[in-house]
């Protein structure tokens, strides 16, 4: 539906023109009523309009005020309205203003019904004309960003092309336009849990703010590692989008600037310069942006200190808490930061997470659920904005590793030892045992050994060897020939007495009753 806008001051006119329009050419038009110019400008500010039909001589604006003020409006609009002009006067001067501001028609009043329906149908083929060509723009500037952005992203990741290659890219991106000197930028956007804003939503931001500014972007698009890569000129208008950035309290944006560039061929060493600049940000903690010209001196790397992780690894499980803490200092030279190289660092977390943490849960299985999420995080140092906030984690991650390791082991010893405990037991549970006897035989601590004990059994020694006992004396009661004098002895009880009131206590019957029961059941199945 079209958006129309009848503007005449006398109110029969403005209503008779409505209902013709709408009786001719019913739901196509979307029809509001204004009373001279400055009325109808209000509403354009509102929603703007495919079509004004305005009349000349009005108070307050007239017609030809008002699309002289639409001619100079500076506010984005994607088509201008077309206008149509009404006029009660055949003024020659009319005609020349109309000629100047494109007047599609020009309509004497009293207004003829035909002369009305055909200027509407011709403005309807202008409209379809007008959107078709803006359509046919805009596809054709889409396809000229999107070959300039894949034939950039080449040049920045690709190895350097010959002379004449870079002459044809040159004209491809249309460097020709480039302000020189140029800089190039590379930007991340990190939010505090360490996620990284999707690369489109960064982009469309960042075109946003940009156009609000000063200074001129050639061009802006995501590497193939998801950072965007700006080229503009280099009169400081990066530091200011960074400004933006600020005052919209989004603080999670990084940024690293090359130097000035000046040729094609210089566009990648800016790149990388400006991706060094980027990654220096990742190892201070405090700066979100860094010029490569503010790097001072050479960044250090070391040898692959192997041995160190080897007995990183191993100390795990033990009571080297201390020395866990230390060794990672010495691994990542926390000592020399933020002069260490992050090739170094990168290179030194991946080791860590194959050869330690992977090892760890590859051989003694997976931990709680809290762990296993800052195991996956710590994966990357790309999941996290600084480098300290990665070691906090990777430190913190390992000590819990630590504790998990020395549980695990000392679960395992404990089975081992409550194993041995009841493979004594027995074997010698017809003796005079107890406690103390038991836990010196596996040489643990009285206490330790009677609380893991119960942990490992379910119940407490006393009980434990009562029915060790019991069950030994029921395997002999079936054999009749024996006394059950002899029998509680054999199993280890001081007399028959004792014998009788523990078995009572455990089974609900006499030693003399439960004989007589399996007997019986026996003699039973036999007929």
């Amino acid at each position: 539906m079209r958006n129309l806008i009848i503007v005449d001051d006398e109110k029969n006119i403005r209503t008779g023109l409505k209902a013709m329009i709408e009786r001719e050419f019913p739901h196509q038009y979307e029809i509001r009523l204004a009373a001279q110019g400055q009325e109808a400008l209000d509403y354009l500010h509102q929603q703007p309009a495919d079509i004004i039909i305005t009349d000349i001589r009005m108070p307050v604006m007239d017609g030809i005020q008002l699309i002289g003020a639409i001619a100079d409006w500076e506010e984005p609009v994607q088509v201008k309205p077309v206008i149509l002009i009404l006029s009660g006067y055949d003024d020659f001067e009319y005609a020349k203003a109309a000629i100047r501001y494109q007047v599609k028609e020009y309509l004497l009043k009293p207004i003829r019904r035909e002369e009305l329906f055909a200027a509407l149908r011709k403005t309807e083929e202008t409209l379809n004309w007008q959107a078709d060509l803006h359509n046919r723009i805009k596809a054709s500037e889409l396809h000229l960003q999107q070959l300039q952005t894949h034939r950039l992203r080449e040049l920045l990741e690709q190895p350097p092309a010959r002379s004449e290659d870079m002459d044809t890219l040159a004209k491809e991106i249309g460097f020709d336009s480039f302000v020189k000197p140029f800089k190039v930028a590379v930007m991340r956007y990190k939010y505090e849990n360490g996620n990284a804003m999707n690369k489109d939503e960064l982009k469309q931001l960042t075109e946003k703010i940009v156009m609000s500014m000063e200074g001129r972007i050639h061009a802006c698009f995501p590497d193939s590692a998801g950072k965007l890569v700006l080229i503009g000129s280099p009169d400081g208008q990066f530091e200011e989008l960074a400004q933006q950035f600020t005052e919209r309290e989004m603080d999670g944006l990084f940024m690293g600037i090359s130097r000035e560039g000046f040729t094609v061929e210089d566009i990648r060493p800016c790149y990388n310069q400006a991706l060094s600049a980027l990654n220096y940000t990742f190892i201070h903690p405090n700066v979100k942006l860094m010029s490569h010209g503010d790097i001072q001196g050479k960044l250090h790397t070391y040898p692959m200190p192997d041995e160190a992780i080897r007995k990183l690894g191993n100390m795990l499980g033990t009571e080297r808490e201390r020395e866990i803490k230390e060794l990672l200092l010495d691994i990542f030279h926390i000592e020399d930061m933020p002069d260490v190289a992050l090739d170094y660092l990168e290179h030194v977390s991946k080791q860590i997470n194959e050869r330690v943490l992977d090892e760890v849960f590859r051989v003694y299985g997976e931990s709680m659920v809290e762990v296993l999420k800052l195991y996956r995080k710590v994966g990357t140092m790309d999941n996290y904005r600084h480098f300290h906030s990665y070691f906090r984690n990777l430190e913190h991650l390992l000590l819990h590793v630590n504790e998990y390791i020395k549980g695990i082991r000392s679960a395992h010893s404990e089975h081992s030892e409550m194993k041995a405990a009841l493979m004594y037991m027995e074997e010698n549970y017809h003796r005079p045992l107890n406690m103390a006897m038991v836990s010196n035989h596996v040489s643990l601590n009285y206490s330790y050994f009677s609380e893991a004990f119960k942990v490992h059994t379910g119940e407490n020694f006393v009980v434990y060897l009562k029915k060790l006992r019991i069950s030994k004396a029921k395997e002999l009661l079936r054999d009749d020939t024996m006394k059950l004098a002899d029998i509680g002895n054999a199993v280890g009880f001081e007399n028959t007495k004792q014998f009788s009131r523990v078995f009572k206590e455990l089974e609900g019957v006499s030693p003399h009753e439960y004989r007589i029961k399996v007997q019986t059941d026996a003699g039973l199945r036999q007929e």
